[in-house]
Parts: structure tokens; C-alpha cells; sequence
């Protein structure tokens, strides 16, 4: 845990008791604040209640008594329209903070020079922060891992000289923390996403761009208009910026091509490292996380030898182009977290022999966008309540496909498939582009029915180190 010190002896309205609210209100507590509790929902203040934190029905207090509101990110700030709780601090001119903010200011009061890496953008920002965080591991480094990622950043242990902190950080938690002042701040990209909380694709970025303001070094991908822009800014301000790209070189930063880094100094380059036969690094947008986890780890000077031992090492993200093992040539690989198509999308351009297994409970648009990489797909295997509009759209590509209905039946007829295949690598992929409620509770319980499944196959083998 990291106590809140510097709001000790304040008295902090919390808001929002899910794991992020819960662990603030812990830190509040342990640094000498006084906290008062509460959630919209029944379950999370019983749950408050029965680990002994001090429950308050803030929707009738005056918030005039309190310092500041601590709002779990998962509760709007502006958009569709404020909580009530954020009116109510607003009409008492309070704070309105979050948990990564919370963290800034004490990390400054008790350890300014503490390293700090701070990771965001619409996609591969879990991937990223957990290589560069695996990077720094193999360094040698006390690392400190969190965020949006899992851990709440305050349950974390408090920053310090000998330990970096490297936390993945969501839009609506940069939206709360005015003063974010990371060491190193890294933004992937910006697409259209989380409209809803955000009102347009301005402010989006807007709010993105937020997290790099303060930062030591701002490493920013410009493979985007939206992010191509904000690093365009920062170098208008001033600020230390190093640009990435997977799309083109460049003649100062980092670029990636053909699964090889490299970095450019005056237009002159030398490669870091290739990511060829890395597997939980396939695809073009594992090249850009790479990429920025490269551009991190140098500006915290690790040696380039390190860094491209790590890349061989890192064991991937679970669900996330996971690769659970192989029977024979047959290599199955566990997407759950596709549960979308243009999730899947990404999986499905990594692969060039695939035995699909897709469906569960369908997004808007179906799989109709991923039919330029139907080629790819050998077979696929439907499941759930989307197998028969897949069906459909497979069938009027010619695709050739069946309605497994459920996992274990897909499994065992894609494996049937597969081991007759005479391809080198025949993949068995997971990559359902629909959300999981229909047959499991999230897309995590069905990644696991999946590798349980996969396990008990007669000749499995696991994978090891990544490869």
C-alpha cells in the first residue's frame, strides 16, 4: 500500500468502491485522512461495511465539510452527464481527484525522483505496460506494476528511488489527475473510443494528451492523426518527445519494420531488435507496443543487449493473443479479449493458416469488416448465439465453416482439422469477435474454459518462454 501522507488530517469524501475505491480509501486512511464511503450500488457499500470502512450516505452530506471528492474512474466526470457527486463538489468548489493523482502528489512529497512510467492510448496499452514493465524486471529493476492493468496504483507499494512504478493509465483516470507527472509518458494511439464518457474524439485525445504535459519524456506514436498532432504540440511547447512508428522511418526516434526495431538518431539507424519468431509479439500491432517499450526502456537507460533479452522472454498477456500450447504442428492460441471484430481483426492478420473459433453473444456489424482476411481461415467453428448470422456471412464468402454451438465441440473438431492440414504451423484460434455472456461470465471465464480444454488434449505440449 502507498499511504496518502500529504492528505493527512483532511477529510476525503470517496466515491465509487469497486477495487480503485476501495484501495484510495485504504491509503486515505493509513496516511492520517479522514474518509467517508459510499457507492450507487448496495452490494459494493455492504462490501465496504464488512472490511470495516467508514460508510456514509453522501448523497445527503454537505459537501462543504469535505477537502476533496476521491472518484473511482468508472463514474462519470462530464459525460453523459455528471454524477451527482460531482455536482454537489462542484457547488462546494472541492477537488474532484482520482487514485493516479492521489499517487502524483504523494510521490512527490516523498520521493519526487521516484521513477514513474505512465502508459496509455485506445489499444495495446495492457501490452505494453506489462512488457515494459517485464523489460525492466529482467534489468534488475524493484518494479512496481498497476493501474488500469489490475492492481489499484495505491495498493502498490509507495514510490521510492529504487522503484519504478509502471502503470497503465485509462482516459478517465488521466481525466482525474490534473498534476500527472511521470518520468517517462507514453501514448500508443488514439482512435475513436469511450465517446459515451468523453462527448467527441477531441476532447478524447484532448485528455490523452493530458498524461504527456508534465513528462520528463514523452514517447508518442504518430501512426495516427490524433497522436501525430499531440506530438506535433508538445514539440511546439518545448518538451522532450521521441516519436515511434510502425508505418514509415523516421529520422529521429523509432520504427519497426518487417519485425525488426529500430532506433534513428540525426537519420542515421541501427536496429535493437528483431521480433521474428517472438511469438506472443506477433502482428503489426504487437510491432507498435514493442516499439514503444523499446523507446521506454532506453529512456530509462537500459542497455540494448537487456532489452532485446527481454523481448525473447515476455510471456504475453493472458487472452490476449495467448499461446496456450500446441498437439503435434497444431498451435492453439487463446484471443478471448477479442470481443469485437475489430479485436479480432488483429489476430486473425497474424496467422496465415487458420481454424477459427469464433461467436458468443454478437457485437453491431457482426464479422462482416473481416472478410478481407477470410482467405486466412481454413475453417471456422461457430459457437453461441451468433453462429448462425456468422454462418451466414461465412457462407456468402464461400468460407468453409460448421455450428459447433459450444467450445468443447469446436476444440475437438479444430483440432481434427488442423492435424489434417499440411501447413507448417496450422493455428487453432480463439478469436471469438463477440462478447462472452451468452455461454460464460466474461471473456476471462471463456479464455480459460478454452486453455482447460485445450490442456486435456491427448499429445499437448505447453508453450515455454513465449515462443
Amino acid at each position: 500500500m502507498t499511504p496518502v501522507t500529504c492528505f493527512e488530517g483532511k477529510r476525503v469524501a470517496v466515491i465509487g468502491l469497486g477495487g480503485s475505491g476501495l484501495a484510495s480509501a485504504r491509503a486515505l486512511i493509513a496516511g492520517g485522512a479522514e474518509v467517508a464511503c459510499w457507492d450507487d450500488g448496495s452490494i459494493a457499500v455492504e462490501a465496504a461495511r464488512a472490511v470495516d470502512l467508514p460508510v456514509v450516505d453522501l448523497s445527503e452530506a454537505d459537501f462543504s465539510a469535505f477537502d476533496a471528492l476521491l472518484l473511482a474512474p468508472g463514474i462519470p466526470l462530464t459525460h453523459p452527464k455528471p454524477h451527482w457527486s460531482v455536482l454537489k463538489a462542484k457547488a462546494a468548489r472541492i477537488e474532484i481527484l482520482g487514485d493516479i493523482e492521489l499517487f502524483c502528489r504523494e510521490r512527490r512529497e516523498i520521493a519526487p525522483d521516484a521513477p514513474f512510467v505512465a502508459i496509455t492510448g485506445t489499444n495495446g496499452k495492457s501490452t505494453t505496460t506489462a512488457l515494459i514493465a517485464h523489460l525492466l524486471t529482467v534489468d534488475g529493476w524493484d518494479v512496481q506494476l498497476g493501474g488500469n492493468i489490475g492492481t489499484a496504483i495505491l495498493a502498490l507499494e509507495p514510490p521510492s528511488e529504487n522503484r519504478v512504478h509502471v502503470i497503465e493509465c485509462s482516459s478517465f483516470q488521466i481525466d482525474l489527475a490534473p498534476s500527472i507527472d511521470p518520468t517517462v509518458a507514453v501514448l500508443l494511439n488514439v482512435t475513436e473510443d469511450h465517446l459515451d464518457r468523453h462527448g467527441t474524439i477531441e476532447h478524447y485525445a484532448a485528455v490523452k494528451a493530458r498524461l504527456l504535459g508534465h513528462a520528463g519524456t514523452a514517447i508518442v506514436g504518430i501512426d495516427d492523426e490524433w497522436s501525430t498532432s499531440i506530438a506535433d504540440s508538445l514539440i511546439g511547447q518545448g518538451k522532450k518527445v521521441v516519436r515511434f512508428t510502425v508505418r514509415r522511418p523516421v529520422t529521429q526516434g523509432y520504427y519497426a519494420d518487417k519485425g525488426r526495431i529500430f532506433e534513428v538518431e540525426a537519420a542515421v539507424s541501427h536496429q535493437i531488435a528483431d521480433l521474428t519468431g517472438i511469438g506472443a509479439l506477433r502482428g503489426q500491432h504487437n510491432a507498435q507496443n514493442a516499439t514503444a517499450a523499446v523507446a521506454a526502456a532506453k529512456a530509462l537507460a537500459v542497455a540494448e543487449p537487456v532489452i532485446a533479452k527481454g523481448l525473447k522472454s515476455f510471456p504475453g498477456l493472458a487472452h490476449r493473443m495467448e499461446q496456450v500450447g500446441r498437439v503435434g504442428r497444431v498451435l492453439f492460441v487463446n484471443d478471448s479479449k477479442a470481443t469485437n471484430a475489430d479485436a479480432a481483426e488483429k489476430a486473425l492478420s497474424s496467422f496465415g493458416r487458420i481454424y477459427w473459433i469464433a461467436g458468443g453473444r454478437p457485437k453491431t456489424g457482426g464479422i462482416a469488416s473481416l472478410a478481407p482476411l477470410f482467405p486466412r481461415v481454413a475453417h471456422a467453428f461457430l459457437i453461441g448465439e451468433a453462429a448462425p448470422d456468422f454462418a451466414d456471412t461465412l457462407a456468402a464468402k464461400k468460407v468453409p465453416h460448421e455450428i459447433s454451438g459450444t467450445l468443447d465441440k469446436a476444440v475437438k473438431a479444430a483440432l481434427a482439422a488442423a492435424a489434417a492440414d499440411e501447413a507448417a504451423e496450422p493455428v487453432v484460434l480463439l478469436s471469438p469477435a463477440c462478447s462472452s455472456f451468452d455461454q460464460f461470465r466474461n471473456f476471462e471465464k471463456r479464455g480459460e474454459a478454452f486453455k482447460a480444454l485445450v490442456a486435456a488434449l491427448p499429445g499437448f505440449k505447453p508453450i515455454e518462454g513465449g515462443k
